[in-house]
């Protein structure tokens, strides 16, 4: 029975997360398999790997093809690597002990670069968030330099119209006063012109009077 090291994808739309099985190769990709072995998460940054290291290089001993992303998965975390030097053990090129340091060497200089790639991205994110944050502080200046002058403008037009409503107001106010004084005006002119009429009318009335008292 042929036997692939393939991904069997679960999780949702745009979040993909994959278990790393073993599988018939006639099987469909997300149907039956006859081992789990690991699993794979390619949303995080670097991505996430567990991995069964024995039961992996057990099957491949075994016959097992890993497809080409199990194959680079399995040459991440060392799997393809101790499997070639216990072919080469097996074959005499050297003996247990020389591969077993060997693939810890490989292995030390691995974790130094996995660690060293995750350093390089801590900090890239880091950048990018300063980067992030400046502009987001920048656009925020703008913007409140923006309402600033906008709040001033909104004020000096709220001030020239409070001056023109307190000029339109005084002036009323003195058109009122004028209108006043000319109406007391032309009452004292009237009345001015009323007095010699009523000073005829009295004296008119007093020598009615004094004839009347003649005639008696």
């Amino acid at each position: 029975m042929p036997v692939r090291i393939r991904l069997q994808r679960h999780g949702r739309r745009h979040h993909p997360f994959y278990y790393v099985v073993v599988a018939d190769s006639r099987a469909p990709r997300d149907g039956r398999f006859i081992e789990r072995i690991g699993s794979y998460n390619p949303m995080t940054n670097p991505a996430s790997v567990q991995l069964d290291f024995d039961k992996a290089l057990s099957w491949l001993q075994k016959g097992a093809q890993p497809s080409d992303t199990c194959r680079s998965i399995l040459s991440r975390e060392g799997v393809m690597m101790y499997n070639h030097l216990l072919k080469g053990v097996r074959k005499g090129a050297f003996d247990q002990a020389t591969a077993d340091k060997k693939f810890e060497t490989w292995k030390a200089e691995k974790d130094v670069k996995l660690r060293d790639e995750a350093d390089k991205t801590t900090a890239e994110k880091e950048k990018e968030k300063a980067e992030r944050l400046a502009k987001e502080k920048e656009v925020n200046e703008e913007r409140a330099k923006q309402l600033a002058e906008k709040n001033a403008e909104l004020n000096a037009a709220a001030e020239a119209e409070a001056k023109g409503e307190e000029e339109a107001t005084e002036a009323k106010e003195e058109q009122a006063e004028a209108s006043e004084a000319q109406a007391e005006g032309e009452a004292e002119v009237a009345k001015e012109a009323e007095a010699p009429k009523a000073k005829e009318d009295d004296a008119k009335k007093a020598d009615d009077e004094n004839q009347e008292k003649a005639e008696n």
